[in-house]
C-alpha cells in the first residue's frame, strides 16, 4: 500500500507520519533563524530578574498550600506558565495568519494526501513544542537558581505542554477569524490582563471574593496554579481539574481549527 493511500484510508500511523512531515518542514525553515526562535523564553526570564529578585527583596514572600513561599519562588511558577503561553502564540497567531492568508501554505498542503485534520494537527503540534522549549529552558533557569524543591517539578514541563495546547488551540482558532494584522490587537487585548492579573505576581486572596471567581475560571490562572502546585509539591485536587480544564480547551480550539480551515479553504 501507497503512502498516500495509507493517509487517505486512516491507517495506524497516518496522524503520526503527516505530523512529523509537517514538524521537519517546520524544522528546515526555522533552523536558519534558531537564535530568533530561542530569544522568545527571555522575556519570562527578565520578568523573573526585575520583578521575581529585584521586588523580592522587598516583599517577604506568601503562603501557598499551607506554607510559606519566598516570593522569587512564587512568581517563577507564574512566568514558566506565561513562557508555555508566549511560546504557543508565537506560531499559533502571526505565523499561522501569514500561512492561511499569505503565502497560501495551507491550500498547498491540501493539494497533496494531506487533510485539514492534519494541518491543524501539525500546526497546533508545532506551537506546544515552540511554547515546551521555552518552558524546558525557563525550567532550567529556575532549578539553577535553587528555585525549585520538590521532585514533582518533573511533571512541570509535559504541564507547560498542556499550557501551550490549550492557548495554541484557542489562538489559531480565533485567527481563522482574523480579517487584516490589525485585529491582532485583540490577541494582546486579551494575553496582557491575563499576564498580570492571574496570580502571577499576588495571591488570588489579593482580588475581592467576586472577581476571585473570574480569575479561577481563567486558563492562564489554571496554569500558574498547576505550576504552582508542582514546583512546591503542594498538589490538591485542583491539579486534576486544571489538567482536564487544558486538555479539553485544547482538543475544543484544535475541532474548531479543523471546521474553520474547512470552510475557508475547501468549499
Amino acid at each position: 500500500m501507497s503512502g498516500s493511500a495509507a493517509l487517505e484510508r486512516g491507517t495506524p500511523g497516518g496522524a503520526v507520519f503527516t505530523t512529523t512531515r509537517i514538524l521537519h518542514r517546520k524544522y528546515l525553515v526555522f533552523r536558519r533563524s534558531w537564535i530568533a526562535f530561542l530569544t522568545g523564553f527571555l522575556e519570562p526570564v527578565f520578568y523573573l530578574f526585575s520583578i521575581g529578585i529585584g521586588v523580592g527583596k522587598l516583599v517577604h514572600g506568601f503562603e501557598f498550600g499551607g506554607h510559606p513561599v519566598p516570593y522569587a519562588e512564587f512568581v517563577a511558577p507564574g512566568m514558566l506558565a506565561a513562557s508555555a503561553m508566549n511560546g504557543a502564540l508565537f506560531d499559533a497567531t502571526f505565523n499561522f495568519y501569514h500561512h492561511l492568508k499569505f503565502d497560501k501554505l495551507f491550500e498547498q498542503w491540501l493539494a497533496t494526501p494531506l487533510t485539514t485534520r492534519d494541518v491543524a494537527r501539525g500546526e497546533l503540534v508545532w506551537s506546544l513544542l515552540r511554547g515546551g522549549v521555552y518552558s524546558a529552558a525557563f525550567l532550567l533557569v529556575m532549578v539553577a537558581m535553587g528555585l525549585v524543591h520538590s521532585w514533582w517539578a518533573v511533571l512541570a514541563l509535559p504541564a507547560a505542554l498542556l499550557v501551550a495546547m490549550a492557548f495554541g488551540g484557542a489562538a489559531m482558532a480565533l485567527t481563522t477569524y482574523m480579517r487584516s494584522w490589525q485585529d491582532f490587537d485583540y490577541i494582546t487585548l486579551g494575553t496582557l490582563p491575563l499576564f498580570l492579573f492571574s496570580a502571577t505576581f499576588f495571591p488570588l486572596s489579593a482580588f475581592p471574593t467576586g472577581v476571585q471567581w473570574v480569575v479561577e475560571a481563567t486558563p492562564l490562572y489554571r496554569g500558574v496554579v498547576l505550576m504552582r502546585e508542582l514546583t512546591t509539591g503542594s498538589l490538591s485536587w485542583e491539579s486534576g481539574l486544571s489538567v482536564v480544564y487544558l486538555v479539553l480547551m485544547g482538543l475544543a480550539g484544535l475541532a474548531v481549527v479543523r471546521r474553520r480551515l474547512d470552510t475557508l479553504l475547501l468549499t
